[in-house]
């Protein structure tokens, strides 16, 4: 088994895991975590939410940010010690906190006011089957809650520990963590690891631009092998289900039109490969990405992307590695 499997594997279902006496670390908490040695504690911790907020801005996407030592931000640690060129083996070490500038990192989280447009943009209730999902205007966010947690990269129960009280109402003072703006650049190749469960996207001098975790298919629904192509991107894509030539969902039997919206099944973005049927596409579950599988595509977090697809373009390739 290679090494990058073993890591994943010791660790997927870690940020599933609690303990009842831990309580969630405050703002104050994370603001004064710093490193003193030795690997990520496996509670959920201020010091692993400080460094998969440090990941989030150096490019490597360590999925949702929670302050639990889970699978992502374990792959997330291994990419970024790939592309710095140190040792890979995931664990978190000084070199890795150094490299990542965590003594001089400044602000961790910063404070959002809610507006009007954010609660107007809420469509609570949204049904899970396809043919009910055809029926509604937008797949929209269901709760403010959930679209901040999208829009700053945070995990909906983290949002609310660190915001005890708040109803998340317009003119709420909220805590949230301070990403980094998107990326740019433009990305010549993308690599899409199955033992690791990333994408990584290179630019022209095969230099890695940026790194994000993925869920991808399993062995009855396989992603595709070998290497395709970018045929086109889309953002804020409708989603069509036919059965004929995707999957089954549910007793649903008809070709349906989803209408688009994060909570929709691709997601905020759909970019299209050469092979049919295929693509890189959004979540409306980012938290659930490696503890279950696609229907063959490679998905990702919306807010990833998001970010990729402002760096991607026709005829980009796209190799499928184990």
């Amino acid at each position: 088994m290679p090494l990058l499997t073993r890591i994943f594997a010791s660790v997927t279902l870690a940020t599933f895991i609690t303990n009842p006496a831990m309580a969630a670390p405050t703002s104050d908490d994370i603001e004064a975590a710093t490193y003193s040695g030795g690997d990520l504690p496996p509670d959920q911790t201020a010091i692993t939410a400080v460094v998969q907020v440090l990941l989030d801005r150096a490019g490597v996407s360590p999925g949702v940010i929670d302050g639990w030592k889970g699978g992502m931000s374990t792959s997330a640690i291994a990419a970024f010690e790939r592309r710095e060129g140190m040792a890979v083996d995931g664990v978190m070490d000084a070199q890795v906190w150094s490299a990542l500038g965590g003594d001089a990192r400044g602000a961790i989280l910063t404070s959002y006011t809610i507006t009007g447009e954010d609660t107007s943009a809420i469509t609570p209730d949204l049904p899970e089957d396809y043919a009910k999902m055809a029926e509604v205007e937008k797949m929209g966010f269901e709760s403010v809650a959930e679209l901040l947690g999208e829009r700053f990269h945070m995990d909906i129960d983290f949002l609310s520990a660190l915001n005890p009280g708040v109803s998340f109402a317009e003119g709420d003072n909220v805590t949230v963590v301070a990403p980094a703006q998107d990326l740019t650049g433009e990305v010549a190749r993308i690599e899409v690891a199955a033992s690791s469960q990333r994408l990584t996207a290179y630019d022209a001098s095969d230099i890695i631009l940026a790194s994000y975790p993925v869920a991808i298919g399993s062995d009855a629904t396989p992603s595709p092998n070998g290497t395709h192509k970018v045929e086109a991107v889309a953002v804020d894509p409708n989603y069509t289900y036919n059965p004929d030539v995707n999957f089954q969902q549910g007793d649903n039997d008809e070709k349906l039109i989803v209408p688009p919206g994060p909570n929709g099944p691709v997601g905020t973005v759909w970019i299209d490969l050469s092979k049919p049927t295929y693509g890189i596409h959004g979540t409306p579950d980012p938290a659930k990405l490696f503890v279950a599988h696609s229907h063959g595509c490679v998905r990702m977090t919306n807010w990833d992307v998001m970010e990729l697809a402002g760096m991607v373009g026709q005829g980009v390739t796209v190799d499928f590695i184990e």
